[in-house]
């Protein structure tokens, strides 16, 4: 397996729903847990559609590529479903939504001679556009700077050394940005993911499907749970329970995303009681099972209120 994290992943596993009309951003604004009324062309959302519970039933990058059109990146095997939903909520709204995967190719950029100079200071979220491409700045991964490439599917890719897409899914995973999958819809509120420390939720915006369950949890001190880098020697699944050793009974929380680790095991972001956490001996599957080894999060955790 390759172990440089530098190169040009394709993203086969995104896809692309396209959202277009003057009513665009208001229902955008009133369906999701970031701020699309004052998206500006230099900027993107991290973003979650929750229901009425406050879980998350899909996350979201979503940047403007026109006036009237936004684009929502999100995990290929939930775009038909969410679809779906999202557009139950339309009504007399002019917005019209759309699978439009197959009009665009996704590709993942790190290595700091790949992200283009416009961005290579920038913060997380920021975005150029250049030659009919979009060019989105991630969190990086292990200090290696990384970027979405986004463009009509009849645009030339990006140049530059093919990277495994192995690599870039463990890049995912070092980030310690969750995109939301099938095993984990409904699983957690964002907070459960640290979607407030990455830019993912808007306290201050107007409602928005499952905002007051959401709001409670930041400001009245219930939150329990929160995202943590893990690693295993073992392989783990999306949506694998973790126990810790006082409680053999019970579980202390999921793996949300892993990824083969270049330098062998595997390793994972995993929502889990903070007190599990703060105890540490962990393991995968069972009280019985492998071993799990906590590792630093990239990121400083937005206090709670």
């Amino acid at each position: 397996m390759q172990t440089t994290l530098d190169g040009v992943a394709r993203l086969s596993g995104l896809g692309v729903i396209r959202v277009t009309g003057e009513d665009a951003t208001r229902f955008l604004q009133a369906q999701l847990t970031q701020d699309f009324a004052l998206l500006g062309p230099s900027e993107v959302r991290l973003c979650a559609f929750c229901s009425a519970k406050g879980r998350m039933q899909a996350s979201f990058i979503g940047l403007k590529r026109a006036e009237q059109e936004v684009l929502l990146l999100c995990s290929q095997d939930l775009l038909p479903t969410t679809l779906k939903r999202l557009s139950m909520f339309v009504l007399r709204s002019k917005v019209k939504l759309e699978d439009a995967t197959g009009s665009f190719n996704v590709f993942g950029l790190a290595g700091s001679l790949l992200v283009p100079s416009g961005l290579s200071g920038a913060a997380p979220w920021s975005k150029i556009d250049t030659d009919g491409a979009s060019i989105v700045k991630l969190y990086p991964a292990d200090q290696v700077q990384r970027a979405l490439w986004l463009a009509p599917a009849d645009a030339a890719p990006p140049a530059g050394p093919a990277m495994a897409p192995e690599l870039w899914a463990w890049s995912e995973v070092r980030s310690g940005v969750v995109t939301l999958t099938l095993p984990i819809v409904e699983a957690f509120v964002p907070q459960m993911l640290n979607f407030e420390s990455v830019g993912g939720v808007n306290f201050k915006k107007g409602c928005y499907p499952g905002q007051e369950v959401v709001a409670r949890s930041q400001f009245r001190g219930t939150l329990k749970r929160r995202a943590y880098l893990i690693h295993c020697e073992q392989p783990m699944q999306v949506g694998q329970e973790l126990f810790e050793a006082t409680d053999q009974e019970q579980s202390c929380g999921l793996v949300a995303q892993t990824a083969a680790a270049p330098n062998g095991g595997w390793d994972a972001i995993a929502s889990m009681q903070i007190a599990a956490a703060q105890l540490g001996n962990l393991t995968l599957g069972s009280a019985q099972g492998p071993a799990l080894t906590l590792l630093p999060l990239p990121y400083p955790l937005l206090a709670d209120i």
